[in-house]
């Protein structure tokens, strides 16, 4: 992405436009007291060994706990401030089609077995430090390669079915108690990451359910990454789901939220075509892209 992660400052603030009543909608502040929550739900079903798009190299279950860890590690960059990690996000990973069709927490590590932590516990407590490689800048027109440290969180799992309906009524209980503890925060999003038809029903009333709970700041929002195996173009944030070329992919995209004002804003700084009605919605993107997608889905309008 090679952009600086804080860029995103009040000055969104003043942009949120939408209005329930006399409350403006996405725009609470966001401190150690009254935090925001991100839900990341995995699925971890067999197909998720499959190659990512039309790249043979890489497993699509690979890809993804790539992206959460580089996500996570961003999170925690976020909410570093005065030589301290400040718990302005309470995160959780749940994953999906493990142990025999299972949803649980999929943290690895010390916070195995954690629905939802506080980004202190997540900067504290990786389960590993690996180092890996990246290019960079030689100075002289060149590339060359740089070994960085690399946390790890979460490890990539591919077995079994895709039991959605499970997963999200899994998450609607993790969302119920944190909103009767935190009533007037910023709305938690939830970013559900698949490559399948669910396998236990339809998710749409559920999902639809999920999208009905609120702070008095707004609605929670569902965001969905469709990770497609077919040799496609890929489509972040959709508006519609006219080119979508599977029913799967139109019902995930039903499924997903609008992005608020600020989001879209961002959106297009970074050079995407945004309309009003821009949902959270990838299909089929590369894993950069999926990075990037998820990164401006969890940009808050209003960090202090």
């Amino acid at each position: 992405m090679g952009k600086n992660i804080f860029h995103i400052k009040a000055l969104y603030i003043n942009n949120v436009n939408i209005n329930r009543g006399n409350i403006m909608v996405y725009s609470a502040e966001i401190s150690r007291r009254s935090p925001t929550c991100f839900i990341f739900l995995i699925d971890q079903s067999g197909s998720m060994e499959d190659p990512f798009g039309g790249d043979k190299t890489k497993k699509k279950a690979d890809s993804v706990a790539n992206a959460i860890n580089k996500l996570l590690q961003n999170l925690v960059i976020k909410c570093a401030k005065g030589g301290e990690v400040r718990d302005y996000f309470h995160v959780g990973v749940i994953g999906y089609g493990y142990e025999n069709n299972g949803v649980g927490p999929a943290f690895s590590g010390p916070l195995l077995g954690k629905d939802l932590v506080p980004i202190s516990e997540i900067a504290n407590n990786p389960s590993r430090i690996e180092e890996r490689t990246k290019k960079i800048e030689d100075g002289a027109g060149g590339l060359v390669d740089q070994t960085i440290k690399f946390p790890i969180w979460f490890d990539s799992v591919a077995v079994n079915g895709t039991p959605m309906c499970k997963a999200f009524t899994y998450v609607m209980k993790i969302l119920e108690d944190w909103l009767n503890e935190y009533p007037n925060s910023y709305p938690p999003i939830v970013i559900n990451i698949t490559d399948g038809e669910s396998t236990d029903g339809t998710p749409l009333d559920i999902s639809e359910s999920i999208k009905s709970l609120s702070t008095s700041d707004g609605n929670v929002l569902l965001f969905n990454v469709h990770l497609s195996s077919h040799e496609s173009n890929p489509i972040l944030f959709a508006d519609s789901s006219e080119n979508l070329p599977d029913e799967y992919a139109k019902l995930l995209f039903e499924m997903s939220s609008t992005l608020p004002e600020y989001m879209q804003n961002v959106a297009k700084m970074e050079g995407h075509s945004i309309s009003s009605s821009s949902r959270g919605f990838v299909f089929n993107a590369d894993p950069v892209s999926v990075i990037q997608f998820l990164d401006i889905g969890t940009r808050p309008s209003n960090l202090r």
